[in-house]
């Protein structure tokens, strides 16, 4: 397994293992007047499959795979953990491996358990206890296989769009609300807290979580480097910067301060975000998008990671950086600029452990259903057959010339 700069490719277990039924997303899909557009269901089969996606990275010569353990699998009820859940997660782990891939596994990647959120989720002052115990499950299971550990995928999420003092309404918000009463009212609880679906309320109570689970994995393996992902678009401003330093302090500082006792900070970065002193500016009526609507701009990676280690002084593992795009040459353009802006701060002397595209497969995106894709590799709905792009092999070739 290589031991020098990573590159690799990344999933995430609800997008793509599939029948997560004991998970608090898997609920919200299904409550009347759900705002997701599609149910996860049996998403891209990784469950049964997940030796296959191995297989696909490795083929590609890449030496980094990043998955997700899902919590609602390990501890689908509280305080009953399931050995066979922690012994399949292990065996992903121990293939990675035994293939010359360096296995990087993230412990909550968007996910809970039902229970955990019927039960306040991180409104609960147990919730870094409940959170740390699970940590050292898996660190057990894992018996020294995994060296790069990400406690939480973009937990800055809930913040990006909450910065301004001059509040902007959000009309999807009444529907996010409508979903998660409704699913706390099939659960027989007065509240459900799903934290990327929430107002960023109790943050210091998840930050403690993240700091508890470090803690409890470290005191398993100590010489594992844990830290947390980002999300960090190119935050850029119009005219001013009183927008991008309002941004900046809610969307980021808080989760920077914790970051600098962690060993690598994660940067998660598909673009730029333009702020005036109030608000979003939107891109331009004739700029290039993506199939998400945003912006074409993939140089904003070099930009976001150079700022992500300034604000720290910790070593940037990139854990996500890819487009939406039912055109493939789009990618292969993405691809080529984003490692080139790369490659800029890494010879400027920023310390960069790897990178990992988003994603291995077109998969489950959230409320966006299917209808977006983010993969190297297509996966036919019905069949599961995977199929490679163009993309896929560009991009195992980059990272050849780039090692």
């Amino acid at each position: 397994m290589s031991t020098g700069f990573l590159w690799g490719t990344a999933t995430a277990g609800h997008q793509v293992e599939g029948n997560n039924i004991n998970a608090d997303i898997w609920l919200l899909e299904q409550v009347p007047g759900t705002s997701f557009r599609d149910r996860s269901g049996d998403a891209c089969d990784s469950l049964n499959r997940w030796a296959q996606d191995i297989a696909i990275v490795r083929s590609l010569g890449l030496s980094a795979y990043r998955f997700s353990v899902e919590w609602s699998r390990i501890e689908p009820a509280e305080s009953q953990f399931s050995q066979a859940w922690l012994d399949h997660y292990a065996r992903m782990a121990a293939a990675c491996r035994d293939a010359g891939i360096a296995p990087i596994v993230t412990l909550s990647h968007f996910t809970s358990p039902r229970w955990f959120a019927a039960s306040g989720g991180w409104s609960n002052p147990n919730a870094p206890q409940l959170f740390a115990r699970f940590a050292e499950r898996v660190a057990r299971a894992f018996g020294g296989l995994v060296r790069h550990v990400i406690t939480f995928n973009e937990p800055n999420l809930p913040l990006m769009g909450k910065w301004s003092a001059t509040p902007i309404a959000d009309p999807a918000r009444t529907g996010l609300d409508a979903m998660l009463a409704a699913a706390a009212r099939a659960c027989g609880s007065d509240h459900y807290h799903v934290w990327v679906y929430s107002r960023g309320e109790h943050l210091e109570t998840l930050l403690a979580g993240h700091h508890a689970a470090r803690s409890a994995w470290k005191q398993v393996w100590p010489q594992s480097l844990v830290g947390m992902s980002l999300a960090l678009p190119d935050v850029q401003g119009a005219g001013t910067q009183v927008g991008v330093e309002a941004y900046r302090q809610h969307a980021e500082a808080p989760f920077f301060a914790a970051a600098r006792d962690d060993d690598f900070i994660g940067v998660q970065t598909y673009g730029r975000l333009v702020l005036d002193a109030h608000a979003i500016v939107p891109p331009s009526a004739d700029a290039e998008r993506t199939q998400s609507g945003d912006e074409f701009y993939p140089q904003a990676l070099g930009a976001a990671v150079a700022h992500a280690h300034r604000q720290t002084g910790k070593p940037v593992f990139v854990t996500e950086n890819g487009i939406a795009t039912a055109e493939d040459a789009q990618r292969l353009r993405y691809l080529r600029a984003a490692i080139a802006s790369l490659g800029t701060v890494r010879r400027q002397g920023v310390p960069v452990l790897g990178y990992l595209h988003w994603s291995l497969l077109d998969n489950f995106e959230w409320r966006r259903g299917y209808s977006q894709q983010f993969g190297l590799v297509s996966v036919d709905r019905s069949s599961f057959i995977r199929t490679p792009k163009s993309s896929a092999r560009l991009y195992a070739r980059l990272a050849r010339e780039m090692v």
